[in-house]
C-alpha cells in the first residue's frame, strides 16, 4: 500500500516508517523538517505540511491508502501551541478525507479528555472526537511514555541521576506509568493497516511503575545511587526550571506535573508492548543518560537529526 506517515524523520515516525518499508509498502512523509537528513533516502518522498494551504495537503495525500499520524507538540511555546496543533491536525484529517484516504491511524495519549483543563489531554480528546466524525476508518493508539534510543524522559532521568547529588519526585511519587518501547508502538501501527474496524487501543508496555519506582529502576540500571526525596509540585517545578536554564530546555511544565500526579499515564488494560523497560535499560546502561536530550532543541532545530542516547 501507499502509506503517509507524519514525521518520518523524527522519533516514533522513523520507527513506523522503517517497519513499513521492511514490509514492502510505499511510504511518503509530511514534515516540518524538510532540511533534516532523510535516513531513508529516495525510498521516502517528503512533503511540507502546508497547514495554511489545505489543498496542498490534500494533493500530497492523493493515492494514499492510510495516513499514520504522529504529529503533536509536547507543550505550549511562543513558536507552537497545543491549540495550533489541534487545528493543524483537523486540517490534516479533512485533507486526508478529501484526498480519498481510506483509513487513519492516529497516535493519541492515555486518558484523553476534551473537558480537561490540561491542554495536552484536552487537545487529544478533541482530536479523537473529530477523527470519529470524519466517517473514515480509524484506529486510535493511546501510548503513555515512549522509550527507545532517542528517548527524552527516561534518558533525562538517567542524566539527572548521573549529574545531580539527589533527585526529587513530585509529592509521594506513587502515581503510575506504563512505558512502551517505541518499536512496539511502531509494530502495532503497521499491524493496524489492514481491515476497516474502528478501534481504540491502549498502547501500554508490559511493566507498570510508580514514578518513584521508575526513578529507582533507572538508578539501578545505570549503577548510580542517589537519594530520592519527595518534594512539593511547586518546588519540583522550580527545581526543574533551574536545571532547564542550565541545559537550555523546558524540562517539564506545571501541566505535565499535574497530568502525572492525576494518574493520566496509567490505564487498567492488557499490555500491547512486549519489550520490558527494565531489560532494555540493562542493555543500554552504558549509554543511557550520558548526554542530556533537549526537547526544545528538537522543536527549534529542524536540520539536525535526532541523536541516539
Amino acid at each position: 500500500m501507499r502509506i503517509a506517515v507524519t514525521g518520518a524523520f523524527g522519533y516514533s515516525g522513523r520507527y513506523i516508517t522503517a517497519r513499513l518499508l521492511a514490509a514492502g509498502h510505499e511510504v511518503i512523509t509530511l514534515t516540518n523538517s524538510l532540511q533534516r537528513a532523510n535516513p531513508f533516502g529516495e525510498r521516502v518522498a517528503a512533503f511540507p505540511f502546508h497547514f495554511d494551504e489545505p489543498n496542498m495537503v490534500r494533493d500530497s495525500l492523493r493515492g494514499v491508502d492510510t495516513l499514520i499520524n504522529t504529529y503533536w507538540v509536547r507543550f505550549d511555546h511562543r513558536l507552537f501551541t497545543h491549540r495550533q496543533a489541534v487545528e493543524n491536525t483537523k486540517v490534516l484529517f479533512s485533507a486526508a478525507k478529501d484526498a480519498g484516504v481510506r483509513r487513519i491511524i492516529h497516535v493519541s495519549i492515555t486518558n484523553p479528555d476534551s473537558n480537561s483543563d490540561l491542554p495536552y489531554f484536552r487537545g487529544k480528546g478533541e482530536l479523537e472526537s473529530h477523527l470519529r466524525s470524519q466517517g473514515l476508518s480509524y484506529c486510535i493508539l493511546r501510548p503513555t511514555v515512549l522509550f527507545g534510543k532517542e528517548d527524552v524522559l527516561i534518558n533525562n532521568i538517567a542524566w539527572s541521576l548521573r549529574h545531580l547529588p539527589l533527585i526529587g519526585v513530585f509529592g509521594s511519587g506513587n502515581y503510575k506509568l506504563q512505558p512502551i518501547y517505541v518499536d512496539d508502538l511502531a509494530r502495532a501501527a503497521v499491524e493496524k493497516l489492514a481491515g476497516n474496524a474502528d478501534e481504540v487501543v491502549e498502547a501500554i508496555g508490559p511493566e507498570t511503575f510508580t514514578y518513584r519506582e521508575l526513578v529507582s529502576s533507572v538508578a539501578r540500571a545505570i549503577g548510580v545511587r542517589r537519594p530520592i526525596i519527595s518534594v512539593s509540585p511547586w518546588l519540583g517545578y522550580w527545581g526543574c526550571r533551574l536545571v532547564g536554564l542550565l541545559v537550555g530546555d523546558l524540562v517539564i511544565t506545571r501541566e505535565e506535573i499535574r497530568g502525572l500526579m492525576e494518574g493520566r499515564l496509567y490505564v487498567d488494560a492488557p499490555p500491547l508492548g512486549n519489550v520490558k523497560l527494565t531489560e532494555w535499560m540493562d542493555r543500554h546502561r552504558n549509554t543511557l543518560g550520558r548526554h542530556y536530550t533537549s526537547e526544545m532543541a528538537r522543536r527549534i532545530d529542524r536540520v539536525a537529526g535526532y541523536r541516539s542516547n
